[in-house]
């Protein structure tokens, strides 16, 4: 039981590298271009996080169905174990070892 909850949570931590790794990859399509500078108009800050944010957004939304039904396998792996854990107690070590 606790092996499938590990295997659970892998998944959605892969599924959150693979979220790193896609968005890592567009940064560079997400900065301004350079040839406004030039013109002396300094490229906006904001806009950028703007950009960020929305793609982020997007690429979350893409995959928050798989998020969310790994959440909610999670969910009844950690109360089918906590459950199964007060049903059948194990002794403290030090109680065990006397």
């Amino acid at each position: 039981m606790e092996e499938a909850r590990r295997q659970i949570q892998r998944q959605l931590d892969m599924i959150e590298r693979q979220i790193t790794r896609r968005m890592t990859a567009l940064i560079p399509q997400l900065q301004p271009r350079r040839r406004a500078y030039r013109r002396g108009k300094p490229p906006d800050p904001s806009a950028f996080l703007e950009r960020y944010r929305s793609n982020l957004a997007a690429i979350r939304a893409e995959r928050q169905p798989e998020i969310d039904a790994l959440s909610r396998k999670l969910a009844r792996k950690d109360r089918a174990i906590a459950a199964f854990r007060q049903r059948h107690p194990v002794p403290d070590r030090q109680e065990a070892a006397s």
